[in-house]
């Protein structure tokens, strides 16, 4: 495990779009389909991160609630199951309704998606408005394994509020960290 940053995609970019198969109900799901009118937000995220695993109650909790106001929500595994076998679509399921998300569960085995993102790292978050440009990319908030602060989701939730409101997002966004993503060889 490589402690990595995000690459931070330009603010305003465009998300890009994409089908992949969701682990949880077997289906194939796009972006167009899934996306909200008010607020998407992508997390690249995996079942054995550490950094994930400390957020994950976290995540699941903010994701209810602002689903309930009409966000959408999306998570994404790329990890290369070779490198990490736990990662799997099989093992993704079980971990998904082992934490009670409320969110699709995407796999991403070629890879493309997370290479079209820019993703770097587990978790990685991104948040688009409701013309899908982005407005929000990096940490869900400033607690990390080890660290002794609580995730609470401050940046990711301030983000939210600000969409929500028709308001500007906060320029001072800060990158998340966290396992990188396990790349095919």
């Amino acid at each position: 495990m490589a402690l990595t940053p995000s690459n931070m995609m330009p603010l305003g970019t465009k998300a890009p779009d994409f089908t992949l198969t969701d682990t949880i109900s077997g289906s194939p799901l796009s972006l167009a389909k899934m996306k909200s009118d008010k607020a998407t937000v992508i997390m690249f995220i995996c079942n054995h991160c550490p950094y994930v695993i400390h957020l994950n109650e976290c995540m699941v909790a903010l994701a209810k609630r602002y689903q309930s106001k009409g966000v959408s929500f999306i998570a994404i595994s790329s990890n290369d199951v070779g490198t990490v076998p736990e990662d799997g679509p099989e093992l993704m399921k079980l971990h998904a309704e082992k934490c009670g998300y409320t969110f699709p569960y995407l796999y991403d085995e070629k890879q493309e998606v997370a290479l079209a993102y820019d993703a770097a790292c587990t978790p990685d978050f991104y948040v688009f408005d409701g013309e899908l440009k982005l407005a929000y990319r990096g940490r869900l908030d400033n607690s990390r394994p080890g660290n002794a602060i609580q995730p609470t989701g401050k940046d990711l939730s301030d983000a939210l509020d600000a969409i929500l409101a028709g308001q500007q997002v906060s320029s001072a966004q800060y990158p998340s960290m966290g396992c990188n993503i396990k790349w095919r060889e």
